[in-house]
């Protein structure tokens, strides 16, 4: 008489072990490619607008990455795409080291960042589909907060740790000074590389495989649903006045975020504050990003007591207004490093306390709807594609008022129209209409 007996379900490994590491790897190239290629492409000689319009530029997977989604609920698993994306970053990391010593480097490098950004937002959606996929809603609340540590901690090393060490590489180097520069930034790409691919290497055996591909969905099934949602997305309320209040609460920052870096490392004669990279990784990397921590925490619990309606517009001025210490910075240039530390720490603790704002309105007030989670990520994309454009033009604009004012560097006015171009986030945030209450209900009058 033949049995039957019933498999042992696999057992199941903890999150613990892949959670911290998976968004670890999701936030290291986002922060190498916003950041520190550009410093690395100053200490390389390059212009402050080319590195500004190109290191921006190359940031647009992450605002197109929903168009392409669907494609990765067709083929394989969603293991596979974030191991292989992670695997993908790793060996062009180290191919951007290599290119460095050619004639023709910053064409070369900023494809092969390119491939990275692709690469990365490509893992971006992967990843959230496991972690979506394989933990139930009291699990996602659970890990979200080892989600947003890791992906900060990515922040802190990459911006902190590698600028540091790039600095640190450059004074202790041997050879020919000239040859410094090259020669640290070639060792902080290989090392991004080797941990890249070394994270691949780990999640092929530590990282649940999420659900697996719809094989019945054919290619123009994929791309009808895609076109429902988007469609489905124009089409609510308010959506067009919610488009332009997503892309003009960060549109000063914009203009900031490629500026603020080349600032701090630009010689005091031509208007900057003359920081070496041991200084930017401390100021910049380190407490800049837990000031945004700490910022985004407090922000959080701000929210939640007093509700979004009524903090949404103090979160703005929050968000904006510390701007004012880079334009302070600029005209005084100050020596003192507890000076310097400090205006950085302000700035970086307003982002955290004032994002927070701009995220949980769009989780509440424009992705509600039949497509909740495809809605906030064409939000997300918008609210990238907002912050993409200042920053490609940022370069253009620092060094033409530089030349219109005669002020070498361009810094000083810069910062003065940063504080001009927070003005329609004020307005627009005073006024943005509300669909929702904050127990999620539809305002009387209102409709999705």
């Amino acid at each position: 008489m033949k049995t039957t007996e019933t498999p042992t379900p696999a057992r199941r490994r903890s999150p613990i072990f892949w959670v911290p590491t998976a968004y670890f790897g999701m936030g290291l190239p986002f922060v190498v490619l916003n950041m520190v290629a550009v410093l690395m492409y100053k200490g390389l000689g390059v212009s402050d607008a080319k590195i500004a319009f190109w290191t921006s530029l190359i940031m647009l997977p992450w605002t197109l990455k929903p168009l392409w989604s669907p494609l990765l609920e067709m083929y394989r698993t969603k293991k596979f795409f974030v191991v292989l994306t992670q695997m993908v970053s790793g060996v062009t990391f180290g191919l951007i080291a290599l290119s460095l010593h050619l004639p023709s480097f910053f064409a070369i490098t900023i494809a092969l960042f390119a491939i990275v950004a692709f690469s990365g937002a490509t893992h971006d959606v992967a990843c959230d589909g496991v972690y979506m996929d394989e933990l139930n809603a009291q699990e996602q609340a659970k890990y979200i907060g080892w989600q947003g540590a890791f992906y900060n901690v990515a922040k802190i090393i990459g911006t902190g740790l590698l600028v540091y060490l790039a600095g640190f590489l450059k004074d202790e180097y041997e050879g020919p000074a000239e040859d410094a520069v090259l020669y640290s930034w070639t060792v902080i790409m290989i090392i991004l590389g080797v941990v890249m691919f070394a994270l691949g290497i780990y999640h092929t055996r530590m990282l649940p495989s999420g659900k697996h591909a719809h094989s019945v969905t054919s290619f123009s099934q994929s791309m009808t649903e895609l076109w429902n949602v988007i469609r489905n997305f124009f089409t609510k309320k308010h959506i067009v006045y919610y488009i332009c209040f997503i892309i003009l609460y960060r549109f000063a920052e914009g203009f900031v975020m490629k500026i603020v870096p080349l600032f701090l490392k630009a010689g005091r004669d031509v208007g900057g504050l003359g920081l070496t990279e041991q200084e930017i990784g401390i100021y910049y990397g380190t407490f800049g990003a837990a000031a945004f921590v700490l910022g985004s925490l407090l922000g959080g619990y701000y929210i939640s007591a007093r509700g979004l309606k009524k903090t949404l517009f103090s979160l703005c001025c929050v968000f904006n207004l510390p701007f004012m210490a880079y334009t302070l910075l600029a005209i005084f240039q100050p020596q003192s490093a507890p000076l310097i530390g400090g205006a950085i720490v302000l700035e970086y603790f307003g982002y955290g306390f004032g994002f927070v704002g701009l995220t949980l309105f769009m989780m509440q007030q424009v992705a509600p709807g039949k497509h909740q989670m495809a809605h906030y990520a064409f939000a997300s994309g918008i609210m990238n594609l907002g912050v993409m454009i200042p920053g490609m033009l940022s370069g253009w604009v620092c060094e033409t008022l530089g030349e219109f004012f005669n002020k070498p560097g361009g810094y000083e006015p810069f910062f003065i129209f940063v504080l001009i171009a927070t003005i329609p986030a004020f307005l627009i945030t005073y006024f943005v209409p509300f669909k929702y209450k904050g127990d999620g209900s539809l305002i009387e009058g209102e409709r999705e």
